[in-house]
């Protein structure tokens, strides 16, 4: 029987993300590259293995340059960062932006400046000018 593709996307874990990270921080990047991001790195090898897993996945792209590989994502850093926010917000706020957006607003160590506010506010302004 031939497996359903799921809709949502793929997981990732604590890992694939910083790895993601240092992808989007070079551009594109070769497993030496991203191991010289990462805190207390993996082995090559397991570096290579997971970035090989984030290509299955569909979030990295490798293309061969001479003898190196070198990966780049599949995705715009604001579309995958969309994407998370998105299963964040379903997975601990019941699906409510509001709920999310008043937790962080709540949380003493995420101050904002005013031009913060301001900006919050006319993004607000916006969508309710848009009927969101």
């Amino acid at each position: 029987m031939a497996k359903k593709k799921s809709a949502e996307p793929p997981k990732l874990g604590a890992r694939e993300r910083q790895i993601l990270d240092a992808v989007y921080h070079f551009g594109r990047a070769s497993v030496s590259d991203v191991r010289s991001r990462l805190n207390d790195p993996p082995s090559y090898s397991s570096v290579r293995t997971m970035m090989g897993i984030l290509e299955t996945k569909g979030f990295l792209r490798r293309d061969r340059e001479g003898v190196r590989h070198l990966y780049s994502a599949t995705r715009s850093r604001e579309k995958a960062g969309r994407s998370a926010l998105t299963h964040l917000m379903s997975t601990f706020f019941e699906g409510s932006p509001s709920k999310m957006l008043a937790a962080l607003l709540d949380d003493s160590s995420c101050r904002l400046s005013d031009e913060e506010l301001a900006d919050l506010q006319r993004s607000i302004d916006q969508a309710r000018k848009q009927g969101n």
